[in-house]
């Protein structure tokens, strides 16, 4: 066995409390860390779209967007002082307006929409319905935490954005596969 300290664990932690970007310590149960863990979930998700994403565009896109959740946590973290943008670039509304050019995209390949579908397709299809599920809960902590103090709007314009992106990727990742969409009926 080694001496040299892990770089896994601190013991830090195990008190309930955790570091902010600047060294500020906060319960792991604050509003913030649960907004910052939420993202982190929906960057996993990506992690595991991309598992079953054989699309070298759509690779290309989804890692995009986990960069910018990595962003995102990082605007989150530092509770509103100034990061190095050159290292931690904001969001920005031309990064809106990517994902809404990404939605007119795939969204023109496939049917219209008449109601409601119940999540699901192939295995890519599902895994983005359930990435876009945590993004959208990603989106409400951050809008209780932006109801508390101002956060960057170009983040929940993004995220909302972000959650429709992963709906239309979804459908159209069925779409292409020939996987027919499964409308809800009450």
């Amino acid at each position: 066995m080694t001496n040299r300290k892990s770089p896994l664990y601190t013991r830090k932690g195990d008190t309930g409390k955790t570091s902010l970007f600047f060294g500020e310590r906060v319960s792991k149960a604050d509003l913030r860390v649960d907004a910052l863990g939420t993202l982190d979930e929906a960057n996993a998700m990506l992690g595991v779209c991309l598992g079953y994403c054989t699309n070298e565009t759509l690779r290309n896109h989804l890692e995009t967007i986990q960069k910018h959740l990595f962003q995102i946590g990082a605007t989150l973290a530092s509770k509103g002082k100034e990061l190095p943008t050159a290292r931690f670039p904001r969001i920005k509304a031309s990064d809106v307006e990517w994902l809404e050019h990404l939605i007119d995209l795939f969204d023109s390949e496939t049917p219209p929409l008449y109601g409601f579908i119940l999540p699901g397709g192939t295995d890519l299809g599902a895994h983005l319905h359930l990435a876009r599920s945590v993004v959208r809960r990603g989106e409400r902590r951050i809008i209780a935490l932006h109801e508390r103090e101002n956060q960057n709007s170009q983040v929940l314009a993004y995220l909302n954005r972000l959650s429709d992106f992963l709906f239309a990727l979804a459908r159209f990742v069925n779409h292409q596969n020939e996987v027919n969409e499964k409308p809800w009926k009450s």
